[in-house]
């Protein structure tokens, strides 16, 4: 609960500062913001170790996402680009560890495909040369979602793990639509007033997963 509410106030003075557009605000602050998520992973007791372990060193890459997103230069976003698609990717394989393809809501995982084929498609006249990496991370965090899908329906998992785990991983799916459409569409701070409070939603929900799972 501390943890909770220290995270809230970071939040408040961080989309101060981004309304400010204080950089030397922003970078602090978005920095301790996201150590607090993976401090609050590595508190948990993990009764399944192997995806406490790939959660928790996901959200280890995304914090320095985090922190290359903070800073201006083109390349330190092309970095942070790799680094949350490295941590997605070990999102998949924690999700695996847990996963029931038996119980895969197939509904769902169709309407995340078709939501991704349109956002790319939405996204595509606007990437430039950015537009191989891109391609990429929407695959990449689309295989994220349908994974979380698939744990989502182990029955035998905590039905309040199962949700965290992907009302987390929904969360962060859709703060990547609001970095992509003011990064390549629109600068905008409404995008960053919805986006940072989807994102680390998301990412606090996934590290509470690992405790509740079983």
């Amino acid at each position: 609960m501390v943890i909770i509410l220290i995270a809230a106030a970071l939040l408040g003075l961080l989309l101060f500062f981004e309304k400010e557009e204080n950089r030397k605000g922003i970078v602090p602050t978005k920095t301790i913001l996201s150590v607090l998520f993976v401090i609050t992973a590595a508190m948990q007791q993990h009764p399944i170790h192997s995806y406490f372990v790939f959660v928790l060193i996901g959200l280890i890459f995304c914090l320095g996402g985090d922190v290359c997103l903070a800073l201006p230069q083109e390349k330190a976003f092309l970095v942070g680009l790799i680094l949350f698609l490295l941590g997605h990717v070990l999102y998949i394989v924690a999700f695996l560890q847990v996963a029931s393809f038996g119980g895969l809501p197939w509904p769902s995982v169709v309407a995340t495909l078709g939501i991704s084929t349109g956002v790319y498609l939405w996204l595509r006249p606007h990437l430039g040369r950015m537009h191989g990496p891109v391609a990429a991370y929407v695959i990449v965090i689309t295989a994220m979602v349908c994974m979380a899908w698939a744990l989502s329906g182990n029955r035998s998992l905590d039905i309040t793990g199962r949700c965290l785990a992907l009302i987390g991983a929904i969360s962060f799916y859709v703060s990547d639509l609001f970095v992509a459409r003011d990064r390549f569409l629109q600068a905008s701070f409404v995008n960053r007033l919805v986006g940072l409070p989807a994102y680390y939603c998301g990412q606090f929900l996934l590290a509470f997963s690992i405790g509740l799972l079983q």
